[in-house]
């Protein structure tokens, strides 16, 4: 079974050519009618990639991470990213979940693309004072319980089957405040540590705020780097942070028949879920094309969604890294985030996508590296089915569900998602490339938050997973090579959040000149001076208060 070898190749599997045929169309079609929401109603994922993410924030998946937990080697350890670029100094609201969606992970253990098991967040706000008083918090926090705390959060998770039997697992545990700045919560870790709760069968989760683990610098959007590569080597993502979902389960929780030994292959994605929004037919915008009644091939479109159980639909979807960044046309961005994984196969455009990428002519006709040949069922195996010797090209057993023994193999289809083979061990080492870095417990054996997506996805792109060998021309990648914090050891294994104004942070000062919120600020070379004003007088009070300690220092000069 852990079979990690490069032995001889075998041919692509002639069944997954016959499902990725165009059978599905009003899948898409139906799809895009669901995105026609209401700006205020629809998202898409992975960092505003797609036309309607703007709309709505809260409902963003930006990442998702799939790993052994290195410490607890027989429990996996998921986490999910939403909010993304949170400026630190975003009060006085900052950046609480919603508290009208449904925040889901789900795991599918036999490969048909429909989860066999969903964990379910559900939040409630709590305001102490919301008719005279502004602030999110009125003082300083040191206990999530604390009267100074006056906007909060709690949630409720459950775990669902796949025949829809759902379980409460947790009620009314707390979130994980915005970190407001030092004044305001000077010990954030102990408020962080209070927010990790012990699940009843085994495991833990968190939800709260972290600093963004995503690293990449985005100019790879200017001409793939400015056309010359000159413009690499800056974290965009530097200094933002996110709002985080993990959790942390015993491998059986998640496996197959609950057997990790038998069946140590997952795919993973995330969605949020929206409810009660109106669909429309959107007539015109970005997906005009998509929603306007007809098919790819022009056949007649699907009627509307009505959503799901109770009205839910699900508005952003997020597996592998990137894919609707840099590999779905931009015409179906936002109906890739309504579709269901089971059904990727069977939509021309998502298929002709992976087995025809854009990024490599791109890379061809800026940097005259050839672009390899197609079909690409490298990607397709990299993508849709996971890569093991029967799938496709790529000659190694690694990560599909064909692997799982009590799998069904007739009813395996192409779908999207974020496999991870729960028996490869963490690596005492891990390198950032992950399997082309000949480290297969990483990326696209599941994600660490230490993997270099970018440069793994460009080079596999390039080819570089087929062949075993790195582009040499595109072998610096972005330059940007590890998170802007590092990871922890231990759950949630998430960096804590960061407090800088990010126009302020830099690489040897990620604490900047400038405290979040009401407090925490400081002068030049980093020495802090005390608050300026009790919190609890307000933030006018605040603020006219650095103001005079401003305007002392001066007259002393």
């Amino acid at each position: 079974m852990r079979s990690f070898h490069l032995p001889g190749r075998k041919p692509a599997s002639r069944r997954a050519e016959r499902t990725l045929a165009s059978v599905g169309t009003l899948a898409l079609v139906g799809a895009a009618a669901v995105t026609g929401l209401a700006p205020a109603t629809s998202s898409a994922s992975s960092h505003r990639e797609a036309p309607m993410t703007a709309g709505d924030p809260k409902a963003d998946n930006t990442d998702v991470y799939a790993f052994t937990s290195p410490d607890k080697p027989d429990t996996v350890t998921l986490v999910a990213n939403w909010i993304p670029f949170q400026e630190p100094n975003g009060g006085p609201n900052f950046y609480p979940f919603a508290n009208d969606a449904r925040y889901n992970i789900k795991i599918d253990a036999d490969g048909d693309g429909k989860p066999d098991t969903t964990y379910t967040w559900e939040f409630t706000d709590h305001i102490r004072d919301s008719a005279d008083q502004f602030l999110y918090n009125t003082g300083v926090v040191k206990n999530l319980d604390d009267p100074t705390l006056n906007f909060r959060q709690t949630y409720d998770l459950t775990v669902t089957d796949r025949a829809g039997t759902r379980k409460t697992l947790l009620d009314d545990a707390p979130a994980a405040p915005s970190n407001v700045g030092k004044a305001s919560m000077p010990d954030y870790a102990s408020l962080r540590k209070q927010a990790v709760k012990q699940l009843p069968d085994g495991g833990q989760t968190l939800a709260g705020q972290t600093s963004d683990p995503f690293f990449a610098d985005l100019r790879i959007f200017d001409l793939l780097y400015g056309g010359n590569l000159s413009e690499t080597g800056h974290n965009t993502l530097a200094g933002y942070n996110v709002n985080t979902i993990a959790i942390q389960v015993p491998k059986k929780s998640v496996a197959l028949k609950g057997d990790a030994t038998r069946n140590p292959v997952i795919g993973v994605w995330s969605t949020t879920d929206r409810k009660g929004a109106d669909v429309t037919g959107g007539k015109g915008g970005e997906n005009a094309d998509a929603v306007d009644g007809k098919g790819t091939d022009g056949q007649a479109g699907g009627t509307p969604d009505k959503g799901g159980e109770d009205g839910w639909r699900q508005v952003s979807r997020l597996g592998n890294p990137l894919v609707n960044e840099v590999v779905v046309p931009l015409k179906y961005k936002d109906a890739f985030n309504a579709l269901s994984p089971d059904k990727d196969a069977s939509v021309t455009p998502v298929v002709n996508a992976v087995k025809d990428p854009i990024v490599p002519k791109l890379v061809q006709s800026i940097y005259g590296v050839p672009a390899p040949a197609t079909p690409r069922n490298d990607l397709v195996e990299i993508f849709l089915t996971g890569i093991c010797k029967a799938c496709g090209p790529i000659k190694a057993d690694l990560n599909a569900q064909q692997l799982n023994a009590d799998a069904n193999k007739s009813a395996i289809v192409p779908a999207e998602e974020l496999r991870l083979n729960m028996s490869v061990p963490p690596a005492a080492k891990p390198n950032r490339l992950g399997v082309l870095g000949k480290d297969l417990a990483g990326f696209p054996n599941g994600r660490r938050l230490n993997d270099d997506v970018v440069d793994i996805e460009l080079q596999a792109l390039e080819g570089a997973a087929q062949s075993g060998k790195i582009v040499p021309a595109l072998a610096a990648g972005d330059k940007v090579d590890t998170p802007y914090r590092e990871p922890g050891d231990s759950f949630p294994y998430v960096a804590l959040p960061n407090t800088a104004a990010v126009n302020q942070a830099d690489a040897l000062h990620p604490d900047g000149g400038v405290g979040a919120g009401l407090g925490g600020n400081a002068f030049g070379g980093g020495f802090p001076v005390g608050p300026v004003a009790a919190v609890g007088g307000g933030a006018l009070l605040a603020c006219a208060g650095a103001m005079a300690l401003r305007r002392r220092r001066a007259e002393r000069a």
